[in-house]
């Protein structure tokens, strides 16, 4: 599976979230392609992280950093860009976080949501658009097989909820304005992506590598809950696939899609570790002793993608041994003072051979 470099070349693209791990990632991978990307997102929410290690902007058409809740503002912003494809990834991502701050993750999810499809609808000669929501929008029944894009939706956590009233109010504004207007808009749907760059808070990868350089003991929550994990570049490639079906197919695959890997990359929490130990030896965890008091997560998760693979043409290049050895990699890279836009590049490249 390879992407169709040629179709970017010379696209105006309206990229929220630009800023963030998934969002600077498929910045720079749109840049290498010869593409216009503007971006509109928060300052980077950690540090270290991608955008600044990486110099993800220093290509890039615009890089403006405001919100998404600012209606006005980015309207402005994309009126300014006049794009031709837009993905949207700007949003509060995290489950734990949403439950210390409810108010804040609808907000920026759900109307955030809002504000972007109206500015779409508002901005002549937007033709597609790829709103990027999560595999945790579906009604989690904690069964065995993965999840289609027809079952549920639904959200235990406000996390979860927020995606998957952004995933209502996508169909609403696609109903309502933007398919009479000629403008395709799809909703995608991914597992849990791990990659370099990645410096969130309370997420494994992320916990495991900031314990690791530490020198500290890692404290693992659910060692037994089952995850489709998957490098970032597995989803962002079906974006760009799906953007570019919407911009020439158009109504046709304005849908939801599912981007998660295969099931045998469905692993377990502890699975994941005892693998990453293989990398580094000297890493050292232990199950947390307060896992009672800890808010719900789910313990069982899963993607069926077939609908991508039969429509779209989209498989995972990258077995998950593979994307852990490629994010150890990486972590490797920037410890060790390396130029991290060139690694990051030659990862990407080395992705789509």
């Amino acid at each position: 599976m390879k992407i169709n470099q040629s179709f970017w070349q010379g696209k105006r693209i309206f990229l929220t979230g630009h800023t963030g791990f998934k969002g600077g990632w498929l910045s720079l991978w749109l840049q290498t392609m010869g593409a216009e990307v503007h971006g509109y997102a928060l300052n980077p929410s950690t540090e270290p992280n991608l955008f600044n290690t990486a110099d993800v902007g220093t290509s890039m058409a615009s890089s403006e950093i405001a919100d998404i809740r600012d209606a006005q503002k980015l309207h402005d912003a994309m009126q300014k860009a006049d794009p031709q494809i837009v993905f949207h990834l700007a949003a509060q991502p995290l489950v734990r976080y949403s439950y210390t701050q409810p108010a804040e993750t609808y907000a920026i999810n759900v109307m955030g949501t809002v504000n972007l499809l109206d500015a779409v609808r508002k901005t002549p000669g937007v033709i597609a658009v790829v709103n990027v929501t999560t595999d945790k929008c579906y009604e989690n029944l904690e069964w065995v097989w993965g999840y289609r894009e027809n079952d549920p939706l639904g959200g235990y956590d406000p996390y979860s909820s927020s995606k998957s009233c952004a995933e209502l109010v996508t169909t609403a504004y696609r109903r309502s304005y933007l398919a009479s207007m000629d403008i395709a808009v799809a909703s995608a749907r991914a597992g849990n992506v791990i990659g370099g760059g990645d410096w969130a808070a309370d997420r494994l990868i992320p916990d495991f590598l900031r314990a690791l350089d530490a020198g500290e003991v890692l404290k693992i929550r659910s060692p037994h809950s089952m995850r489709p994990w998957q490098h970032v570049l597995e989803p962002l490639s079906g974006y760009l696939m799906l953007a570019e079906r919407l911009f020439k197919d158009g109504a046709d695959f304005a849908q939801a899609w599912n981007f998660g890997p295969i099931d045998e990359d469905a692993c377990s929490v502890r699975w994941i570790i005892e693998r990453l130990a293989k990398f580094r030896s000297d890493v050292k965890w232990q199950c947390d002793d307060k896992q009672q008091a800890q808010p719900h997560e789910a313990n069982y998760l899963k993607l069926d993608s077939s609908k991508a693979r039969n429509q779209l043409g989209w498989q995972s290049n990258w077995r998950l041994e593979m994307a852990l050895n490629k994010t150890i990699e990486w972590h490797q890279a920037w410890r060790n003072k390396q130029n991290m836009r060139v690694v990051t590049l030659d990862q990407i490249a080395e992705y789509n051979l």
